[in-house]
């Protein structure tokens, strides 16, 4: 497989373009390679009538925000769980795919899908797992892979909530919210015309966190640590 430089993780196809959409369109413009991992298909679902509409929903969405490879595991809707086969088949991709970065979602999202939760332990217990030697027998063969960074994006519309995640970092998305909106309208059996009002809290959302950094339009990204300079006037 070509390496993939950035990895978003969802649990659903459709968290990942809610939870930082732009910010992957905006990073495939500055030329990485990036990657969506959908631990489940996310079916099903009220108003979709075959599993097979939300995958060329989500493969609608990925081609919207440019997106190189998009993959959809098999693990189950509704009853994800952090476990050890769930674990591997998340480190198997990362050691095929062999990103420097993976996005994982952040926290609890109470009255929402408590499949969130589950797949942001997946996903940390993942990348560690990716990198573990003398263990390749457990991962299809492949070699460990050391992933350098890891961030978190919220799956929430609150922002005072938003507001105080650990070491947020605004990531300028003013260049491409249109197809990140443009990549959520891809999925019709998710978002008819009677929850438009979504969109207006999408476009909202990101205009507010965009202007507490001085942009139009923003998302939030939780970061591993601190971020650090040596001069602190030329980077504020």
């Amino acid at each position: 497989m070509e390496p993939l430089d950035i990895i978003a993780v969802g649990a659903h196809p459709d968290d990942v373009e809610i939870g930082c959409g732009g910010t992957l369109a905006a990073l495939v413009k500055l030329g990485y390679r990036v990657g969506i991992i959908d631990l489940t298909d996310g079916e099903p679902t009220p108003l979709c009538p075959d599993p097979i509409i939300r995958r060329q929903e989500a493969l609608a969405a990925a081609e919207a925000l440019g997106v190189h490879e998009r993959v959809i595991l098999d693990l189950p809707n509704r009853r994800l769980f952090d476990s050890y086969e769930a674990r591997v088949k998340l480190a198997i991709e990362f050691r095929k795919y062999r990103p420097q970065l993976v996005l994982g979602i952040h926290g609890r999202t109470p009255t929402a899908s408590p499949d969130h939760w589950q797949a942001m332990q997946i996903t940390d217990a993942a990348v560690f797992y990716s990198r573990l030697t003398k263990w390749d027998d457990q991962f299809a063969g492949l070699p460990p892979h050391k992933i350098a960074k890891q961030a978190w994006f919220p799956l929430t519309f609150e922002l005072a909530t938003l507001l105080t995640l650990p070491h947020a970092i605004v990531q300028d998305i003013s260049g491409s919210w249109e197809q990140k909106v443009q990549a959520i309208r891809c999925y019709q059996t998710q978002f008819p015309p009677e929850k438009d009002s979504l969109f207006e809290r999408v476009v909202a959302l990101g205009q507010s966190i965009g202007q507490t950094a001085g942009f139009r339009v923003g998302e939030l990204i939780s970061s591993s640590r601190s971020l650090g300079t040596d001069d602190l006037l030329r980077s504020l």
